[in-house]
């Protein structure tokens, strides 16, 4: 079984779990990277209660490291993990800014404001670890340009204390208003990256599975947090009670917290995962389509799911009735996956995007679902082939008729106008003729062309009925009751015009009946009733006869039936003996 989900990046092979040893390496070091903080802090001399800022570097340098390398072990094919110890390093390095001693003071002044611009790479590049568009990486790039270039300019301008071995010149004004170029740039960065991630929640479509909610919120409130901060250090815009390193405090506390947020989506996919040995269980009966579809949205914790089978008789995809289905393009707010075995597409699964976050969960359920796909699909297949069939028999019907509706046409302008020119010669041929003999037989012939323009009328009409492509199915039926053998007793509930395939299958069922009435139920009246209701037209056609009608002989009904049927409508018959006959046609009609 392979699985091939949209948009990663497992056809360049596949990635490996990093191995335990240079994990409990990296936290191993993380650890000690920890300690080092918290010492450098609290024996600080230029910082304000140094046990409260210890803990919060390592709460939130601690958080990262771990949580990336959680990241990195469940999820080897995504860069987010490595991304996010990466960030935990940073903050370490920048954090040496504490030291009393020089050289380790002067690299935490150069990485003092990267941290920022490394929080807005890690959450603008969840949950690949990747930037997947040019402006996301153009802003980034600009970011890091600003946040470590130009504060090795600033770092050179001096101004940062006798400590600060890269200070080349002292020019202390100008390096602090390069330092407030940087602060109020970086803040509208993040600005720009909470913009970022509140338009791709809007993008997709509904709202996110809410572990990842919970996430991207936090990633957006860290982003807030950051230019808050930034621009109270530029503008002085904390005040009263509300101090800068109460800001400072809490926005190292808000973004300690995204990794975390992040682990209780990993331990909520986990869960969930759970629900794999259910689907298992409820797929060792042989689920129909719409049973598989259920059983998956329910596995995959998504009610949009929907299912597209691979037909290869027909070279496309087909939902579980085996009508052609469209499959989600990348501008579309609806994620593929699709399902092969041996190499052979199977099916697709359309489902909601955020699914996408959650690659170990779509490859287990689409596994356990391996089989069960095999044999739905053969039943789709099935569907498709009796659509098919369907939309066959529906074309001909309609071929048909259009022919049926050429011959009438060419029978009603050409044969009967003839007729009828010839009747009128042979009334003016009379006043040139002498002698009552010749009348006689004048008289004689255009009764017979009279009655030959009938019986060519009444052919015409049943070839196909031009009163109801004119004037409509209720105009028609009442031609049909005023000839017909019996009273009929009409009663037309539709006045709008309906389709006119739908009108003429109703014209011929009534015409049909009427004459089987005529013919064999020695019935002294019949009723006709149209009806039209819940996206369905009725036509039924009574009589009070002596029933005992064969409906499987001739070839009159059947032929009424396959006209209905392809209509998608359904005929049945009532006939039982001495009861009388009732035909009742149920033909689809949307509104």
């Amino acid at each position: 079984m392979a699985i091939i989900v949209a948009g990663t990046q497992g056809a360049k092979g596949v990635t490996h779990a990093p191995r335990v040893s240079a994990l409990s390496a990296i936290a191993l070091a993380g650890l000690a990277a920890a300690a080092c903080t918290f010492l450098i802090a609290l024996t600080s001399d230029h910082i304000r209660e140094p046990g409260v800022h210890a803990g919060l570097q390592v709460w939130g340098m601690l958080a990262f490291i771990l949580a990336g390398l959680v990241a990195w072990w469940h999820r080897p094919e995504s860069r987010f993990g490595l991304l996010m110890v990466l960030a935990g390093a940073v903050w370490f390095l920048s954090s040496l800014s504490s030291a009393n001693l020089a050289v380790p003071y002067t690299i935490g002044l150069a990485f003092d404001l990267l941290p920022a611009v490394v929080f807005l790479h890690v959450y603008l590049a969840f949950p690949s670890g990747r930037l997947e568009g040019s402006f996301d990486r153009a802003l980034v790039a600009v970011g890091y340009v600003t946040a470590f270039g130009l504060q090795l300019v600033a770092l050179t301008l001096g101004g940062f204390g006798t400590d600060n071995l890269l200070e080349l010149v002292s020019a202390p004004d100008a390096g602090l208003r390069l330092q407030k170029v940087q602060l109020v740039a970086i803040s509208v960065l993040c600005v720009v990256g909470v913009g970022i991630l509140a338009f791709r929640r809007r993008a997709s479509g509904r709202p996110l599975r809410g572990s990842v909610v919970l996430l991207v919120d936090t990633f957006a409130l860290g982003l807030v947090m950051i230019a808050f901060l930034f621009l109270s250090a530029v503008f002085g815009m904390a005040s009263g009670q509300i101090t800068f390193e109460t800001i400072r405090r809490v926005t190292f506390f808000v973004i300690g917290l995204a990794p975390f947020a992040f682990l209780i989506g990993l331990l909520h996919a986990r869960l969930a995962r759970s629900s794999v040995e259910e689907l298992i269980v409820g797929l060792r009966v042989d689920p129909t389509p719409a049973h598989l579809r259920d059983a998956l949205a329910r596995a995959l914790r998504d009610p949009s799911v929907t299912l597209a089978y691979w037909l290869p008789d027909f070279g496309s995809y087909a939902d579980q009735d085996g009508r052609p289905v469209k499959l989600p393009s990348t501008e579309d707010r609806r994620a593929m996956t699709v399902i092969d075995r041996k190499g052979a597409p199977v099916a697709a699964l359309l489902h909601d995007p955020s699914l996408k976050d959650e690659p170990e969960l779509l490859s287990a359920v689409t596994a356990a679902a391996g089989i069960a796909l095999e044999n739905t699909r053969l039943q789709v297949e099935l569907r498709a082939r009796l659509e098919e069939l369907r939309g066959s028999r529906a074309r001909i019907v309609e071929v048909a008729d259009r022919e049926r509706q050429k011959l009438e046409r060419n029978l009603h302008d050409g044969a009967q106008q003839r007729l009828v020119a010839l009747s009128i010669e042979l009334s003016l041929l009379e006043g040139e003729v002498a002698g009552d003999r010749a009348h006689e037989r004048l008289d004689r012939a255009r009764f017979e062309i009279a009655a030959s323009l009938d019986e060519l009328r009444a052919v015409a009409r049943g070839i196909h009925p031009a009163v109801v492509s004119a004037h409509g199915l209720g105009v028609a039926l009442e031609q049909l009751a005023a000839i017909a053998p019996v009273p009929v007793h009409m009663s037309v509930g539709v006045e709008e015009r309906l389709p006119e395939a739908l009108e003429v299958a109703a014209y011929y069922l009534v015409c049909e009946s009427l004459a089987n009435v005529g013919k064999h139920a020695h019935a002294s009246s019949a009723t006709v009733a149209v009806s039209r209701s819940n996206g369905a037209v009725f036509v039924e056609v009574a009589d009070d006869g002596i029933g005992g009608a064969d409906t499987e002989r001739g070839s009159g009904l059947r032929g009424l039936a396959d006209r209905v049927e392809a209509l998608g409508g359904r005929l049945r018959i009532w006939s039982p003996s001495g009861g009388g006959t009732r035909v009742r046609a149920e033909i689809p009609c949307a509104p």
